[in-house]
């Protein structure tokens, strides 16, 4: 079932071999990480979740790449290892192609926490956002988004509980993060925002 609230198109190369995630009401997943260069040379690296009939219809071709089409899911990571929101694209439809690298995301969904709107060292203007993006039968995507400049400055005034309509790129974003006394570098996965507005 397609989800206009929650669309994803990502054109890239596969980093990994599909392993498996878990078994769901109508069969098993897998998961495989999947490369998207930027414009700057920077690659995403993004966590795929597919059906094993979708994956078993893919046919070994010579194209390079995959285009990938589905919806950003979360969940709750209560096991104490990793990180406790996990996030990946779930692939509603994959082919192979040699078609240009691309992501793109929309999702609209509900402010479900106040923006923290901060600058950088560098004195760039930030707003993180959290945006609970309705799934059905009452159940929510927690999809955190990130906006800059004239956009962060808007998105800051938003108030829990609006609206939201954002549009951009899936990325994944390195980090370090002390545990105690030692550094650890994480993976953070956001929509870093291109447009984002209010729906009234």
């Amino acid at each position: 079932m397609d989800r206009p609230n929650n669309t994803v198109k990502l054109c890239g190369e596969a980093a990994g071999k599909p392993v498996f995630s878990h078994t769901g009401r109508d069969g098993a997943y897998y998961r495989f990480p999947l490369s998207v260069r930027r414009l700057s040379g920077t690659d995403d690296v993004l966590n795929i979740l597919i059906h094993e009939d979708r994956l078993n219809a893919l046919e070994v071709e010579e194209a390079p790449r995959l285009l990938v089409t589905g919806e950003v899911r979360s969940y709750n990571n209560r096991s104490g290892v990793g990180p406790r929101l996990v996030i990946t694209v779930l692939a509603r439809e994959i082919a192979f192609t040699a078609g240009d690298f691309e992501n793109s995301v929309t999702v609209t969904g509900t402010l479900c926490r106040e923006p923290s709107f901060r600058r950088t060292p560098m004195g760039r203007e930030i707003s993180d956002m959290m945006l609970a993006v309705s799934r059905g039968y009452a159940r929510s995507d927690y999809i955190p988004c990130i906006a800059w400049g004239a956009v962060a400055r808007r998105a800051a005034g938003w108030a829990v509980g609006a609206k939201i309509r954002v549009a951009g790129r899936l990325q994944s974003r390195a980090y370090i993060k002390m545990e105690g006394d030692v550094p650890v570098e994480k993976t953070a996965y956001e929509i870093s925002a291109v447009t984002a507005e209010e729906i009234l």
